[in-house]
């Protein structure tokens, strides 16, 4: 019977041929594709959040870029807007999947058996920890041709349509334009640890203009802001 340490290894072999590259330090990727859960069950590995941070942030400057020098004559708040869509959960969630990342993640037990690794929350972040794995192990530019061969179709479609809708932003733009201010408010949690739904109020003031629920608290204020999109009638 393999290891889990085999596992691991055949593993990322596997990913990294999908992706095209290939690691100088293993120990990038390792840890961009482990989820909490399992670093829980198996505690010499670490988890992926703090990857996740960093990734974000790589991601935010490559579409910031592409698009500023794509777009030069559309306005900041529409920069901004289109920004918002591409890096959305549901963009990079898409993306995971087109990478076969799911297939690829350690997960815990729970979260396994529960769909984890075709959650979009999940398959999100991985993706932003892969993309700061790539930009610590092989430098910006790295990072940044994975980042576009993968997202240049999804932001060029954005452009053209807005396929992917990022609810919050497109909620605070309304609210804020009227002098409003917007907050989100959790105001219930069920299920087991994993395997938890949230539900997330969205005010305007004192007003609840919207509820959503989601496998997290990001999902659900999601959905709330969605929720609150198609009662004024925006969607």
């Amino acid at each position: 019977m393999a290891s889990i340490s085999d596992v691991i290894r055949e593993s990322i072999r596997a990913f990294e041929e999908k992706i095209g590259y290939e690691f100088k330090n293993k120990t990038y990727i390792q840890t961009a594709l482990t989820h909490s859960s399992f670093a829980n069950e198996h505690k010499e590995f670490n988890y992926n959040e703090r990857l996740e941070f960093l990734g974000d942030s790589v991601l935010g400057l490559v579409v910031s870029d592409y698009l500023f020098r794509a777009r030069n004559d559309l306005p900041e708040g529409k920069l901004t807007r289109l920004r918002a869509n591409v890096v959305c959960e549901e963009s990079l969630s898409a993306v995971a999947r087109k990478i076969n990342l799911g297939d690829h993640l350690f997960l815990g037990k729970g979260e396994k058996t529960s769909g984890g690794s075709d959650r979009d929350s999940i398959l999100a972040d991985a993706t932003e920890a892969v993309i700061a794995a790539i930009y610590l192990d092989g430098g910006f530019d790295q990072a940044k041709d994975f980042i576009l061969s993968n997202l240049r179709d999804t932001i060029a479609k954005n452009i053209d349509g807005n396929i992917f809708r990022d609810y919050k932003t497109i909620l605070q733009e309304i609210i804020q334009g009227n002098n409003g201010k917007i907050s989100y408010k959790l105001v219930g949690e069920s299920g087991p640890d994993h395997n938890k739904e949230f539900e997330m109020q969205v005010k305007c003031g004192q007003d609840t203009i919207g509820i959503g629920k989601g496998k997290n608290k990001k999902e659900a204020e999601k959905e709330a802001a969605r929720d609150a999109l198609v009662k004024m009638g925006e969607l």
